[in-house]
């Protein structure tokens, strides 16, 4: 699938709806083992158990070298994965102390 920032992609298998903050290119992007679609569908394909770790709602994934970064819209059972690789958390910066 050819991603741009900007693109709203939906899951087959759960209800997890993401969009795509960073990063562009040909990828295989999945949710719980199948692959994300532009078009919402109806959820008909079986959760893949190594990938129903879920996503959080309004929380960021991201490839581990930063290259894609992805915005959780709605939340749902299937964890995200690029080219079979799962996606981690962004996690958040630490603030300067105020002093």
């Amino acid at each position: 699938m050819q991603l741009k920032a900007g693109m709203k992609l939906h899951s087959s298998v759960c209800d997890t709806d993401v969009m795509v903050i960073k990063g562009s290119g040909d990828v295989a992007l999945t949710c719980g083992g199948c692959e994300l679609t532009i078009v919402r569908a109806d959820p008909s394909a079986e959760l893949d158990a190594a990938f129903a770790t879920g996503t959080a709602m309004g929380k960021r994934y991201q490839t581990p070298d930063g290259a894609i970064e992805l915005l959780c819209i709605k939340p749902g059972k299937g964890a995200l994965a690029i080219d079979g690789v799962a996606l981690e958390m962004k996690a958040a910066k630490a603030l300067p102390s105020s002093d």
